[in-house]
């Protein structure tokens, strides 16, 4: 069996990232000879989920994968400074060349010191033979030790500076390396390789698909809506992050809502017991009855708290991007555009006095984009620029779409409410009366012309129970509600003009029983 000798390179070339980790497909085209041979491609993420692997070979020559797997290995970083190297660490790389330098004139200039002090013992002794034969050459002998022991100062003075600034070096190499323990961590780098055996019934080029999941990877929807008179143009883009340890460079991008580690087996049955109680005496004479506060209901899933996963409606969705994209392995978030619509909008400005007191612009249109709309944030811009972030909930394709473009100063709401309580003699029946009055007010510019419609909406209370009844009194509104739906929503379309002041009355009547207790 023969064996390649050095590491194929298996690019990542396309894509498909899930709701919490992400398939990679990666493509190369391979050189094989006839027989078995043993081929080892990569570096890979060290992630890569073994059990996942496939791998599969196309061509015109027949060849067959006979095993895959992937193989992995520490690799420790070098000595040598690296291009991704913090400041920090270049600093230390710098502080230990100097460091060396210095160690190396240090033991130049003590070979030198002991190089002076065996010349020195030299001319002493040359000096001894030569008195003791009757030589006497004061001026030579005077002059020699003299130059040699200027010589020995130089140098010792020069290695004192030398030892004091390698002493100084060492400290801020020992802080640099504190500093650099307390900021990163530089472990060892876990890298994987590819190893794959393959039969070939004759020489010749095969291109070799590879396909793997990792995690570390994810996307989440993003919108970003701009209005412009009676036209919104609607951007879809992707939120990518990637940890995977390789960077995706000009790959084709899939998104998908395909939840892969959500196991697909239907909940356990349990036992749920219903029992018949019969109601005391008590409770036949009295019927206990509160307000409580209720969500309007529609069709569509729960609300979730804090992140949310990607709302898909139930069904798996795939996006595509349009154009290669590239995703570097540095966790953070990259937007990744994925279609640009424009559309009719119709605008209208809305208020709920009970929940709030501004007046708020609502834009509807239609989702013409042609791919459902995931729930999603979305950045609001107008003619003024940036408004503010809204929330974009799941939409069907050709389904209505509400946003809200912020408050308009110019309006100012004032709510007062009012309630009266009256109890009849005979048929001890409670009758709540209550008034809520809104007044309305439009601060406009000097100069501003045209009416404005502004659609207010109140909320009446809905009886779930026959001994409770609740009555809406025409008679006495001012004016009568343009409509009521079945959540009991009341709502006027109230036309302002420049200036103008208008005061919206509602009347309502929550009458019980004597035996209805909790009014």
């Amino acid at each position: 069996m023969s064996t390649h000798p050095q590491p194929i390179p298996l690019p990542v070339t396309a894509v498909v990232c899930l709701e919490d980790r992400a398939q990679v497909e990666r493509t190369t085209d391979l050189e094989l000879v006839a027989g078995v041979q043993q081929l080892r491609l990569g570096p890979i993420s060290a992630l890569a989920v073994d059990r996942t692997l496939h791998a599969e070979l196309t061509g015109e020559h027949r060849a067959t994968v006979l095993d895959v797997r992937i193989v992995r290995a520490w690799t420790p970083h070098g000595p040598l400074p690296a291009a991704d190297d913090s400041a920090l660490r270049l600093r230390l790389h710098a502080l230990e060349g100097e460091q060396l330098a210095l160690g190396r004139r240090h033991d130049r200039l003590h070979a030198r010191i002991e190089a002076l002090g065996r010349l020195a013992t030299d001319l002493l002794r040359d000096i001894a033979e030569g008195t003791g034969f009757g030589e006497t050459d004061e001026s030579r002998w005077t002059r020699e030790l003299d130059r040699v022991d200027s010589e020995r100062e130089r140098f010792s003075e020069e290695l004192r500076s030398v030892d004091v600034e390698s002493e100084n070096l060492s400290t801020e190499i020992a802080d640099t390396y504190r500093a650099l323990d307390l900021a990163e961590e530089r472990p060892a780098e876990l890298l994987g390789h590819v190893e794959l055996t393959v039969e070939a019934a004759e020489a010749g080029p095969a291109r070799l698909r590879l396909s793997h999941l990792t995690p570390c990877a994810l996307w989440r929807p993003a919108y970003r809506a701009v209005l412009d008179g009676d036209s919104l143009g609607l951007e879809t883009d992707a939120m990518v992050w990637q940890r995977t340890g390789e960077d995706w460079s000009d790959v084709r991008l899939t998104l998908s809502t395909a939840r892969s580690a959500r196991a697909g087996e239907p909940p356990r049955l349990t036992e749920d017991r219903l029992t018949l109680t019969d109601r005391t005496a008590a409770e036949r004479r009295t019927v206990d009855v509160e307000f409580r506060e209720e969500e309007i209901a529609e069709i569509g899933p729960a609300p979730v708290l804090g992140l949310p996963g990607v709302d898909d409606g139930g069904q798996a969705r795939v996006l595509h991007s349009p154009v290669p994209v590239s995703v570097p392995t540095d966790g953070r978030a990259h937007r990744v555009p994925l279609s640009v619509v424009t559309c009719a909008a119709r605008s209208e400005y809305a208020s709920s006095p009970e929940l709030s007191p501004l007046v708020t612009r609502l834009v509807r249109f239609e989702n013409t984009s042609g791919h459902a709309l995931l729930a999603g944030p979305v950045d609001l811009v107008r003619d003024s620029g940036f408004t503010g972030r809204g929330t974009l909930d799941f939409t069907a394709p050709g389904a209505p779409v509400e946003l809200a473009f912020g408050s308009h100063d110019d309006y100012r709401v004032v709510r007062r409410t009012e309630e009266t309580r009256d109890t009849t003699t005979l048929t001890q029946r409670t009758v709540v009366t209550r008034t809520v009055r809104l007044h309305l007010s439009r601060f406009s510019a000097p100069g501003e012309q045209g009416e404005q419609v502004v659609s207010l909406r109140e909320r009446i209370p809905v009886s779930e129970v026959s001994a409770v009844e609740v009555r809406l009194r025409k008679e006495a509104c001012a004016p009568e509600p343009d409509g009521v739906d079945a959540d009991g929503i009341a709502r006027w379309d109230v036309r302002l003009a420049p200036g103008g002041h208008r005061t919206v009355t509602l009347v309502y009547e929550i009458s019980g029983s004597g035996k209805v207790t909790g009014l």
